[in-house]
């Protein structure tokens, strides 16, 4: 499984949370804690927004971790809204356009999971993908799979109506085809505006989502930034929330 973390809140330089915490990303790329997977060695990426109406983006295929672009890049880009994910294949292949996180117009997305037999249902998936959304699917994941379906399912006008649909989407081919591996997805979104994440499975063995609520700051992630995990909240199963940087982590259920 996939580590990613989201910040929201006052502009800071990349790198001081992508590489300076305790446990930050990059640790967590050579060490997570909350994961079956302990490295995370299927390339990396990182959005960010800034005076642009649209994100900026870096893939790497390399471990995030030897990536000497990526500490620069980090020490000289400053957002107040940013992803970062560090990759763990789950079949697909290592390529930029396999990582994480994907981009539309002005949105962000990144996940941590997987769609419970998805070569058998890669074909039926992506011929629910409108035409006009079709050159849009650069890669060959799941994630970018869900992302297109939640686009194409009223996304940018209904967020909690569109992962909905898509999930269950997803759920009603996945019983018709008799797959009894899981549906599990732990994921966040941004139009550049808002942060919004979710935690859901269809085995209630869903991905870990933690945040945090600093004073000027709010972060979300596979895993608490520090050891300790003092502060960090654990999204309740099958919930979403909308993340306000001066306010207390507040998630709704998703069904």
């Amino acid at each position: 499984m996939c580590r990613w973390m989201a910040y929201t809140g006052h502009s800071v330089y990349i790198d001081k949370l992508l590489y300076e915490p305790e446990h930050s990303l990059v640790h967590q790329s050579l060490g997570a804690r909350k994961s079956e997977v302990t490295v995370n060695a299927d390339g990396f990426g990182i959005g960010w927004y800034d005076e642009h109406d649209e994100p900026g983006l870096y893939h790497e295929v390399m471990p995030a971790w030897s990536d000497c672009n990526l500490k620069n890049l980090a020490h000289h880009i400053r957002s107040n809204l940013f992803f970062a994910h560090v990759r763990s294949s789950t079949g697909t292949a290592t390529n930029r356009s396999n990582c994480h996180p994907f981009s539309y117009k002005n949105w962000l997305f990144m996940h941590n999971g997987q769609i419970g037999g998805y070569d058998t249902l890669r074909w039926h998936l992506d011929r629910l993908i409108p035409e006009h959304l079709y050159p849009f699917r650069c890669g060959a994941t799941d994630s970018e799979l869900i992302f297109l379906l939640m686009i194409a399912n009223g996304l940018e006008t209904d967020i909690h109506q569109a992962v909905t649909t898509t999930l269950k989407q997803t759920e009603d081919l996945m019983d018709k085809h008799e797959i009894v591996e899981p549906l599990r997805f732990a994921s966040t979104l941004s139009d550049g505006k808002t942060l919004t994440v979710m935690r859901y499975s269809s085995d209630d063995q869903s991905p870990t989502v933690f945040s945090k609520l600093f004073e000027q700051h709010i972060v979300v992630g596979s895993e608490p930034l520090e050891l300790s995990g003092d502060g960090w909240i654990l999204m309740p199963e099958g919930h979403i929330a909308t993340l306000v940087p001066t306010q207390p982590f507040n998630s709704t259920p998703l069904f």
